[in-house]
């Protein structure tokens, strides 16, 4: 059925009147990043690459799409926390995303409260219901297929601590569907929210 798929080589555009990679890879989770340089000045950032690649030991990871305030940090201390982004965070997270110099705290841009960690040197947002305390584990530069480096950096980090409010725990087990999860999707602007409405269960055959 040649004429009902839209097919194009990425090296030769889309053909499109958005690009829809990012929509199709989506919705993602955000990767809200804490950090902090060798002197102590605070980032707050989110990312719209990121996820978990390992349970044990877990590690998480989040991709810059230039060399970013994030990234030099990482490299400077070697921690990171990441933040889960709610509903009711959306717009101090949007607040974050803006281009301001490094000495700018987007903690304070946002109004968002930095609360030490208990294992790493990098606080975590206080308001946030869920936090990973994350070491470095490698830091390194994508390539494409030729060979050639890619602005982008790629950051992993082993979870060494989870901060979890008791409020996102149900019986002990933690309520994805009530926690008020957002992703980012395509486009310029859309996010979407997790609900109980979307939640369905399907369990691996035997």
């Amino acid at each position: 059925m040649p004429d009902t798929i839209h097919f194009y080589e990425p090296h030769a555009g889309h053909g499109l009147p958005h690009d829809p990679f990012n929509a199709i890879v989506g919705p993602r989770p955000i990767g809200w990043i804490s950090s902090h340089d060798s002197a102590g000045a605070l980032n707050l950032a989110p990312y719209s690459f990121f996820n978990a690649f390992n349970y044990t030991p877990p590690i998480v990871g989040f991709a810059s799409i230039g060399y970013k305030d994030t990234v030099r940090n990482v490299e400077q201390t070697g921690e990171f926390v990441w933040n889960l982004a709610t509903r009711s965070l959306a717009e101090a997270m949007n607040q974050t995303c803006a281009a301001v110099p490094p000495e700018v705290d987007e903690f304070t841009l946002a109004g968002l409260t930095p609360m030490a960690s208990r294992v790493i040197s990098v606080p975590r947002v206080a308001e946030s219901p869920v936090s990973f305390e994350c070491r470095v584990t490698q830091i390194m530069q994508l390539q494409g297929v030729d060979g050639a480096k890619v602005p982008t950096w790629l950051v992993l980090g082993e979870v060494v601590g989870v901060h979890i409010a008791q409020a996102m725990l149900k019986d002990g087990i933690y309520d994805t569907a009530n926690a008020g999860h957002i992703l980012r999707g395509g486009g310029p602007a859309d996010y979407f929210e997790v609900s109980p409405a979307g939640l369905f269960r399907m369990h691996r055959p035997p």
